[in-house]
């Protein structure tokens, strides 16, 4: 989801958030994103609303200000509707599934915001069931609920750990550069390998 549907195309909140911390955008992202923390709430095992106290706390942002802050973080995201469109043109003859580690308010937030979880037959969030790529496991599960084999699944990603688990379990696998790039990497995969 994030990186692929969604993605940080207007930096400049960020930017404006770490230069108010005296921070770098990349310290800041990394701390929402790489951090011990950020990592507990990807498998539910604390809420995203804790996960947030602690890095807030760690920057020592006022909580009079946090709800903000929060908002401001995310204000550069946009949703790729042309990707999401054509995703929803694959259905019904092929099935769609969303694997994404989030924390456990993603789903509502999302869904609140962007609406476009129903292009998915399933959709999984790591915090939901306490899995997180690149954990074999959770590629596992989605293949599971979508009833289909390795061999019959392509999964798109932009980090490269996550790429070379999916391939490694013998799914197909295509790191996202751009929405182009993917939609002809994705279809010339199709055409080898017709439903």
């Amino acid at each position: 989801m994030g990186g692929v549907l969604l993605r940080t195309e207007d930096a400049t909140p960020r930017e404006n958030l770490a230069r108010q911390l005296g921070i770098s955008r990349q310290a800041l992202e990394e701390a929402v994103f790489l951090s011990p923390s950020s990592r507990l709430a990807e498998t539910g095992e604390i809420s995203e609303a804790e996960h947030w106290n602690i890095v807030l706390d760690r920057f020592g942002v006022p909580m009079n200000q946090r709800h903000a802050f929060r908002e401001a973080f995310w204000a550069g995201d946009r949703l790729d509707v042309h990707l999401v469109r054509w995703l929803d043109g694959l259905r019904p003859v092929y099935k769609t599934g969303l694997l994404s580690n989030a924390w456990d308010e993603a789903r509502g937030s999302v869904q609140a915001r962007f609406g476009f979880l129903d292009v998915f037959d399933v959709s999984l969030f790591s915090a939901e069931v306490g899995l997180r790529k690149p954990d074999e496991r959770f590629y596992r599960l989605i293949l599971e609920r979508l009833a289909v084999r390795p061999d019959e699944a392509i999964f798109v990603d932009d980090f490269p750990m996550n790429i070379e688990a999916a391939l490694e379990l013998g799914i197909h696998a295509i790191r996202f550069y751009s929405r182009q790039q993917v939609i002809d990497e994705i279809q010339q995969l199709l055409s080898v390998h017709p439903a």
